[in-house]
């Protein structure tokens, strides 16, 4: 028997205490090379989860290797820093290799979608070759490079849905940060880019949310921000949106 953990420290701490009555058999925690030292919000950084949990030499799964995907689909000039440094490995193997590496790991859970998914997690795993201590400096050193994009932490779990208003809340989200992954995020009207750039956002928005489902029909009711594993505080992100397309359309960045 064990538990899957998504909280406040206090709720973590007061539940690992129970294993000298209950003896848990696994807790399963959020463990990414992104969350290991930088979880958002009110997340609690993985070290800290793992280190605790192996205190009581408890085994370990790990849930979010890939952070919802969101380390598997980053800036380009990242992308390409991590192919460079091993070309015949996909970006999501750095993030299953990071995942796997800790002794006390018992499973990593991966969400699949397509048999090349399947694969490549084969690969990856069988034999899995775990990080150096050099290796993990490097991905240490790639989170700061992402860490310079303000990107939001969805993970596209879509536990903040429905809407009572029906707002496509992780549509807009995901929405939002393939635009600044990709580049589609103009500051200015001075941005070498920016014509490009406007219209990639505002069309590629309009296909991806339907009018009556954006951002602007937030009301702020905050009935979804209880919901979110992530602690993000939706309303807020969705009014910054919001705005930003409105600027974007006025043309008065």
């Amino acid at each position: 028997m064990g538990w899957s953990f998504h909280g406040i420290k206090e709720e973590f701490d007061k539940a690992l205490a129970l294993h000298d009555k209950v003896h848990w058999d696994f807790v399963q925690i959020q463990l990414n090379y992104s969350d290991w030292k930088h979880a958002s919000g009110n997340n609690i950084n993985a070290d800290y989860l793992y280190s605790e949990v192996t205190k009581k030499n408890i085994p370990v799964v790990v849930m979010e290797p890939l952070l919802g995907g969101r380390l598997s689909n980053i800036p380009e000039h990242v992308f390409t820093r991590l192919k460079e440094r091993n070309p015949e490995g996909s970006v999501a193997s750095w993030a299953f290799r990071f995942a796997g590496s800790p002794e006390k790991v018992l499973t990593v859970l991966s969400g699949m979608t397509y048999m090349e998914h399947l694969q490549d997690n084969i690969r990856t795993y069988s034999p899995l070759v775990p990080l150096t201590q050099e290796e993990k400096d490097f991905l240490e050193e790639t989170v700061q490079l992402m860490l310079r994009y303000p990107t939001v932490p969805c993970n596209d779990c879509k536990y903040c849905m429905p809407c009572p208003y029906g707002i496509d809340i992780p549509g807009i989200l995901v929405h939002y940060n393939k635009c600044v992954n990709e580049g589609y995020m103009p500051k200015s009207k001075l941005d070498e880019n920016y014509a490009e750039a406007r219209r990639a956002f505002l069309v590629g928005y309009d296909r991806s949310v339907p009018k009556l489902r954006q951002a602007s029909h937030c009301i702020g009711c905050s009935q979804c921000v209880p919901h979110c594993p992530q602690s993000i505080d939706i309303p807020k992100e969705l009014h910054r949106i919001d705005q930003y397309v409105e600027q974007l359309k006025q043309e008065t960045l």
